[in-house]
């Protein structure tokens, strides 16, 4: 795996190419607002799913129930496409 050296504060810390990959980094111009900069780095969060990927993860859902959901959701779905016309 790749190392790459990153100053931070004054001193380095070896970063992996994946851990390189996870972080976000914002630029933020001289005297931009830090509001700004919060919002533009709370989008780029969002983008990431990470939020997502961890509710996903918290609870298992047996592939059973997976498949019955997805079956009731598709007859759902067909019930509304044969209304229409």
């Amino acid at each position: 795996m790749l190392n790459f050296a990153v100053r931070n504060f004054g001193e380095k810390q070896k970063l992996t190419l994946k851990q390189l990959l996870i972080m976000i980094v914002v630029p933020v111009k001289e005297g931009e607002n830090i509001e700004k900069a919060l919002k533009k780095f709370k989008r780029k969060f969002e983008k990431t799913g990470v939020v997502k990927e961890l509710r996903r993860r918290q609870e298992f859902t047996k592939p059973s129930v997976i498949k019955r959901k997805e079956r009731i959701h598709a007859i759902y779905v067909q019930h509304l496409h044969l209304d229409e016309e």
